[in-house]
């Protein structure tokens, strides 16, 4: 269950695992949520309408970040693997999780949509907001200082 104020969902959280029929792939596409998954499909079907290859592989949505240990199992079935996760901390680390255990078989693509938070963002043209962008050591250092000294105050005084 999903909107605006509430995303929820029936206890327990597992994968979803959408394999192509007929003869097994060796790719398998991996997205952090199903939002980002159905924005993938919208994406191939714009940019490809006529032969969007939706077919050429298999597909894993985590449904939380906290799935990637369930996906581990069925992952090892394929040769290659591409990781569309969230341009944050917690996609990062679930792409590192990954890549240890599939070194040379596994790939990020999250650059394809730097500057956004995820797929979905990409597909809608949202941008990252400031405080979801990464914090660069420069911005570290002048919020510490923010932190020492006391901000000017405004306005006159009498």
């Amino acid at each position: 269950v999903r909107n605006r104020f509430f995303k929820g969902c029936i206890a327990p959280k597992d994968i979803s695992h959408i394999c192509q029929q007929g003869e097994p792939r060796e790719k398998c596409l991996v997205f952090e949520g199903m939002m980002d998954y159905l924005s993938f499909l919208t994406l191939r079907m714009r940019n490809c309408p006529i032969i969007p290859n939706l077919d050429g592989q298999d597909y894993i949505i985590l449904n939380s970040i906290a799935n990637v240990s369930k996906a581990i199992d069925v992952l090892h079935r394929y040769e290659r693997i591409h990781c569309l996760f969230d341009n944050d901390e917690a996609g990062r680390n679930a792409y590192l999780d990954l890549a240890r255990e599939f070194s040379g078989r596994i790939c990020d693509f999250s650059d394809n949509y730097n500057g956004h938070k995820d797929l979905n963002d990409y597909l809608c043209d949202k941008p990252m907001s400031q405080s979801e962008k990464p914090i660069t050591e420069k911005k570290q250092v002048q919020s510490a200082r923010r932190m020492i000294q006391p901000p000017k105050k405004k306005g006159l005084k009498m």
